[in-house]
């Protein structure tokens, strides 16, 4: 049995870990797919491979860095993220990182809430790793309507889609890119927490 000291380092060493890789990729190209309209990030993987790894407050700590990360890119690094903070700055920060540390949050307690339940662990890392993604589309987005859905930005990017409420807005606005992103860490987020449960097995930490 590991004691409680090797515990708490061994925690700090994956969060360490894990922030370092959201602030690589977040800062490099890999961490953002950029396209024509909303840029497909997938740092959402590492949050949810965190949030499963070390829980709901591990989950809110590595979204709120993911966040923090996705607000400085409003300062001339995302013309779209530049856009809503010359438009409100406070509330641009309530959708970038507040949204984030929600998505981190949540995650993470609904995987403990399958561990619990004694879900089996291969169905709960892929609900998990599939839930990750749709809940920072759904916060990211809901702040996006609450804040910004009325402003001559949105409705002139909601016109150009040819659409005229929100609900059909965000169908539209998010389109392939919520995909991509739900995909890629259903499949790769999954994968990973796998071999980490498996890792962890072998040393009979599990």
């Amino acid at each position: 049995m590991k004691s409680k000291t090797n515990f708490k380092t061994e925690r700090l060493v994956q969060t360490a870990l894990l922030v370092a890789i959201i602030l690589l990729m977040a800062f490099t190209p890999i961490g953002y797919i950029k396209t024509l309209g909303l840029e497909i990030t997938l740092i959402v993987v590492p949050v949810t491979i965190g949030a499963i790894a070390l829980g709901a407050v591990g989950g809110a700590l590595l979204g709120g860095v993911f966040g923090v990360t996705s607000f400085i890119q409003c300062f001339g690094m995302s013309p779209f993220g530049t856009v809503l903070l010359e438009i409100n700055p406070w509330a641009t920060f309530i959708v970038c990182v507040i949204s984030r540390i929600l998505m981190g949050w949540l995650t993470g307690l609904i995987f403990e809430g399958f561990k619990k339940a004694k879900v089996n662990k291969n169905l709960a890392f892929a609900v998990t790793n599939l839930v990750g993604p749709l809940l920072n589309t759904f916060f990211f987005m809901s702040g996006l309507i609450l804040f910004f859905y009325h402003t001559d930005y949105i409705q002139e990017i909601a016109s150009t889609l040819g659409t005229n409420n929100a609900f059909t807005f965000v169908i539209a606005f998010v389109g392939i890119n919520g995909l991509v992103e739900a995909a890629a860490c259903f499949v790769l987020g999954t994968a990973v927490s796998k071999a980490l449960d498996v890792y962890k097995t072998k040393l009979g930490r599990a």
